[in-house]
């Protein structure tokens, strides 16, 4: 991070702060020496008891945390950590935040997550990723924002064939609603880049894995299955790839896009991020065996209905405009998570 260390102190809206990926971002901003605002719903999509612990980390006591509407200073940072308990489709408070503090750039890394829960609950995905995305863009453009950073997805090229995956290819073949919530999303700053001038970059994640991880990952059930002696469940008989990219080089990419200028002119951006080194998801359970010492219990199933067979990073324009270089082998990624779990989860 040495890059960006030195650049001047800016005031940073985290969207999804109690997320595991605004969490990461939230703390590496905080140690950067910037102030950060914090803003999540904490919803119960999964334990959020999980996400409290991760508040905790950065200062913000329970208590504080859990009452909506209620700007709490972080223990740890000073009033250079803010949180705040919010929903982003709360058209009244969001700009309220904004009211309330001059901020620099927007991270917006809230959204309601998860391919297969959006087959069950699509509305979530109205309202948090539709709506909630279009506030964060009206509050940008009405507050003279100069730069928004975004969540998409490696969702959004869909079952596509033609690997890696650039951001040039066709994205109009989306198979899960969550994947057409992020398209829109990038549609939609696309239209507020253009119209009102300020910037807007859309970083297309792919497979996320880490400490402090989502329950609802595959690094986290194959552990936890795998640990408690219970059946691996392993999708489309494990003909499936993943380009599993580990948390701190994915921090690192998304905060240099927030604190670096780049030779790129134009006002909206579109990158991959991700580790560009796609793994058999069966190698990645056997990786994972290894880390824990321990055999899995392997269930072979069909493949489930919005899954994508691969995914497959080209990074290349992110290299090029940012010096995005991720360098976190699989294997060590996972042994760090492991460690995590067994000190987080097994007393």
């Amino acid at each position: 991070m040495s890059s960006v260390n030195n650049l001047i102190p800016k005031t940073i809206l985290v969207t999804g702060a109690a997320g595991f990926i605004g969490f990461h971002v939230s703390r590496t901003l905080l140690d950067l020496g910037h102030k950060v605002i914090g803003l999540d719903n904490i919803n119960d999509y999964y334990d959020v008891n999980l996400k409290f612990a991760r508040l905790t980390e950065l200062g913000i006591a329970k208590n504080e945390a859990s009452q909506a509407l209620h700007y709490a200073t972080s223990s740890s940072y000073g009033d250079r950590m803010i949180f705040v308990k919010m929903n982003l489709e709360d058209r009244n408070a969001l700009p309220k935040l904004f009211e309330n503090y001059k901020i620099d750039s927007v991270c917006n890394l809230a959204a309601q997550a998860g391919v297969r829960y959006s087959l069950e609950n699509p509305e979530a995905y109205a309202d948090s990723n539709l709506t909630g995305f279009l506030n964060i863009l009206e509050c940008c453009r009405n507050y003279k924002v100069a730069k928004l950073v975004y969540a998409s997805s490696s969702s959004v090229y869909g079952n596509s064939d033609a690997i890696p995956f650039e951001e040039s290819a066709n994205v109009d073949n989306p198979v899960s609603l969550y994947a057409a919530t992020k398209k829109a999303n990038e549609l939609m700053a696309h239209a507020y880049s253009h119209l009102y001038g300020f910037e807007t970059i859309g970083l297309r994640f792919f497979t996320v894995y880490g400490p402090w991880g989502r329950p609802d990952m595959a690094m986290f059930l194959f552990t936890e299955a795998i640990i408690n002696n219970q059946p691996v469940k392993v999708f489309n008989n494990g003909d499936l790839s993943r380009d599993f990219t580990y948390i701190d080089d994915i921090v690192e990419g998304v905060v240099a896009t927030l604190l670096k200028p780049t030779e790129n002119t134009s006002l909206y951006k579109l990158y991959n991020i991700g580790n560009s080194q796609p793994v058999q998801l069966l190698d990645y359970i056997e990786a994972i065996e290894v880390a824990l010492d321990k055999k899995a219990i392997k269930q072979m199933l069909p493949m489930q209905p919005g899954d994508v067979k691969q995914t497959y990073a080209n990074v290349n324009q992110l290299k090029k405009d940012f010096n995005y270089q991720p360098k976190t082998e699989v294997t060590k990624g996972i042994a760090e998570f492991v460690e995590w779990y067994r000190a987080f989860y097994v007393r």
